[in-house]
C-alpha cells in the first residue's frame, strides 16, 4: 500500500485561501486515483497537522509522506512542520513520517507562472517586450529570499525582457517598488506575477501595490494549476521512493 500523501498549507482568515488548497489537492486525487490525499494547516484552518495525522492513523494509514505547501525552505518549513509532525507521531506509534522537499524551485512553477501571465493577457510576443515582477509573499531567511532571486534570474533566461523579485513582507522591494523602478529604466509595459499558492492578505497586498503602481498586467496567485498538482506528486514520488533509512520521524 503506498504512503498516503498529507499536503501541509500554511492556512488563512480568508476562505479562498482554503478553498484554493482544496482544489489544488482535488487536481491531485484526480491524477492519481487510489492515492489517499489529505490536507492540514498550520494555522487559523482545520484539521490541523496533528488531527490530520490522527484521523489518517485511525484509519489504518501507518506510512505518509508530508508536503509541505511551500514555495521555499524558510521558517514554516524549517521549525513549524518538523515540530508538529514530531508532536504527532511521538503519540502515534508505529506511524512512519516521511517529509518531502518544499515545491519551489522547481521548472514547473515557472510554467505555472506562464500560464496565469498568459490567462491575464500576455502572448509569447510580449515576452520581448514586457518586463515581469515576480511578486513572493516575503520572508526574513536569507536562503528563502535568495531561491526567489534565483527563480527571477531563471525566469529572465526564458525570454522576458526583465524580471524582478518583489516581496509583499519581511524583504525589499515592493510590488508597487519594484514596478515603478522598472517603468524608471524604460520599460513601457510591466506585468505582476504573484508568486503565491492561495489567495489571501499577502496576495491581496501584491495586487494592491501593483494597482497603486499602474502595472499594466496583474496575473492570478498560481492556485490550482495542472503544473502544480503534478509537482506535488513530483515530490511525493521522490520521497516515497526513498530508502527506509531516510524517513525523517519515526514512532
Amino acid at each position: 500500500m503506498s504512503p498516503a500523501l498529507l499536503v501541509i498549507a500554511h492556512g488563512s482568515r480568508d476562505p479562498r485561501h482554503a478553498a484554493t488548497v482544496h482544489a489544488l489537492t482535488g487536481r491531485v486525487r484526480a491524477l492519481r486515483p487510489g492515492l489517499c490525499v489529505e490536507t492540514a494547516f498550520l494555522d487559523f484552518n482545520t484539521p490541523s497537522v496533528g488531527q490530520a495525522l490522527s484521523a489518517l492513523y485511525l484509519s489504518g494509514v501507518r506510512e505518509v509522506v508530508a508536503l509541505p505547501l511551500l514555495l521555499t525552505r524558510a521558517f514554516h518549513a524549517k521549525s513549524d512542520i518538523p515540530a508538529a509532525l514530531a508532536e504527532s507521531t511521538s503519540r502515534l506509534p508505529g506511524l512512519s513520517v516521511r517529509v518531502a522537499d518544499v515545491l519551489g524551485p522547481s521548472p514547473l512553477l515557472l510554467t505555472a507562472l506562464e500560464r496565469r501571465l498568459s490567462e491575464a493577457g500576455l502572448t509569447p510576443a510580449d515576452r520581448a517586450t514586457t518586463a515581469v515582477v515576480l511578486a513572493s509573499a516575503g520572508s526574513t531567511d536569507p536562503e528563502a529570499i535568495a531561491v526567489i532571486a534565483e527563480t527571477a534570474r531563471e525566469w529572465r533566461r526564458t525570454g522576458w525582457c526583465a524580471v524582478r523579485p518583489a516581496f509583499a513582507s519581511a524583504a525589499l522591494p515592493r510590488t508597487e517598488d519594484a514596478v515603478r523602478a522598472l517603468r524608471a529604466e524604460g520599460f513601457e509595459r510591466v506585468a505582476v506575477a504573484p508568486y503565491v499558492i492561495a489567495p489571501g492578505r499577502l496576495p491581496d497586498r501584491i495586487a494592491a501595490g501593483a494597482e497603486a503602481s499602474g502595472a499594466d498586467v496583474v496575473a492570478d496567485v498560481l492556485g490550482a494549476a495542472p503544473e502544480l498538482a503534478r509537482l506535488l506528486l513530483r515530490r511525493y514520488d521522490a520521497s516515497a521512493a526513498a530508502p527506509a533509512g531516510l524517513r525523517a520521524l519515526t514512532a
